[in-house]
């Protein structure tokens, strides 16, 4: 049982859900099936996962967070946030994309407080100053206590025409009472664009990436689903009455992989009214690639990027060098524009222009070694 709140805010409970499942093949051979991106230690010995909660737990007692997560990680989580409460740390019996996981996350806060109202964040992201993004989704927690039928989403300014990247197009702003930041209807969702399309968006100024994060409350959301994903409702009405007992494992066990595997996008918030968007009016990387560590990582004298505690440079310059092993020694001499990442059992190097290939390169040895080395 999720560990019962400190008491009831406006208009019911706020409670953060962060989900952490992905694995973000993008940064192997770092990242594995069993070791995802998000539990990476990158970012001054902290990895994304530990910033991400650290930054919300300006918003809400740790007994009201939840992290949703592959069972595959759920000890590298422990050992990340000791101060998780145990119950509130859920792990997927399987992969089933957002709508599942967003499914699950409402039905269990609902049952710890039937008004609740939940922001869902993703814990691979990197998004700084903190206090900006904590202003924000204050914002949009009172907007939704105000607004109970309404669902707010994070809109974020492109700064470059990104391919990579969803984009919602925004109505006029509109300023409310109590909140900091304006508030705007989403006009439309848009997938990620070809490079043309994506160019469009970018000199419109009326679209902006759609960062993936949300704010509505439980209730809601689970009523668009029952709306537009019905073969969703049996399996997460079953977990819902198993959860408070015993028989929450088998439960979760038995019914979250009939749940249809889709997007929460796809299943109702391009189908939804009353969607609202606050801008983040701050820095956010989705941190997909390698190259995409340079926007937030500072470079040395000679443009090298080095995550490494042991390396030797020499006559080396405009280089990615990443090492996740604390006692083994990068040396590079005369290298130029390569990516050279190293992990215990396999290390990759490549220029850094033919990074965008990894999926191949992955594909490849999937084929030839298994998982092996996934």
């Amino acid at each position: 049982m999720m560990a019962k709140p400190n008491g009831p805010a406006k208009g019911g409970t706020d409670f953060v859900v962060i989900m952490a499942g992905g694995a973000g093949r993008r940064l192997w051979p770092l990242s594995r099936l069993n070791r995802p991106k998000h539990l990476l230690p990158l970012f001054g010995g902290k990895s994304l996962m530990q910033l991400c909660y650290q930054r919300v737990s300006g918003l809400v007692e740790p007994e009201r967070i939840l992290v949703l997560t592959n069972r595959l990680f759920v000890d590298a989580i422990r050992k990340a946030i000791p101060e998780l409460p145990k119950d509130n740390l859920v792990a997927e019996p399987e992969i089933r994309d957002t709508a599942a996981a967003i499914g699950l996350a409402a039905t269990i806060v609902s049952s710890a407080s039937p008004d609740a109202v939940m922001a869902v964040v993703t814990a691979d992201q990197l998004i700084e100053p903190a206090k900006d993004f904590r202003t924000a989704a204050r914002d949009a927690l009172r907007f939704v206590h105000d607004h109970p039928q309404a669902m707010v989403t994070f809109a974020v300014k492109p700064t470059f025409a990104s391919t990579q990247f969803g984009y919602i197009k925004l109505g006029p702003a509109t300023k409310y009472d109590g909140c900091v930041n304006a508030v705007s209807p989403v006009v439309a969702f848009r997938e990620k664009p070809n490079e043309a399309t994506a160019q469009q968006y970018f000199a419109d100024g009326g679209f902006a990436w759609n960062s993936g994060m949300f704010v509505w409350k439980a209730a809601t959301i689970l009523g668009h689903l029952r709306a537009n994903l019905p073969a969703a409702v049996e399996p997460l009405e079953a977990i819902g009455k198993a959860w408070k007992g015993r028989g929450r494992a088998k439960a979760l066990a038995e019914w979250f992989g009939k749940i249809p595997k889709i997007s929460i996008d796809y299943a109702v918030m391009e189908k939804a009214p009353q969607v609202h968007a606050i801008r983040l009016d701050c820095r956010w990387h989705d941190l997909g690639s390698f190259v995409a560590l340079a926007e937030v990582i500072d470079l040395d004298e000679r443009r090298n990027l080095v995550v490494a505690e042991n390396r030797e440079l020499l006559d080396s310059r405009d280089n990615i060098i990443v090492s996740g092993q604390p006692g083994h020694l990068v040396a590079c001499i005369g290298v130029k524009n390569m990516l050279v990442v190293h992990s215990a059992d396999a290390t990759l190097v490549c220029p850094i222009e033919e990074a965008g290939r990894l999926k191949e390169l992955l594909d490849r040895i999937q084929q030839n070694a298994g998982e092996k080395y996934l």
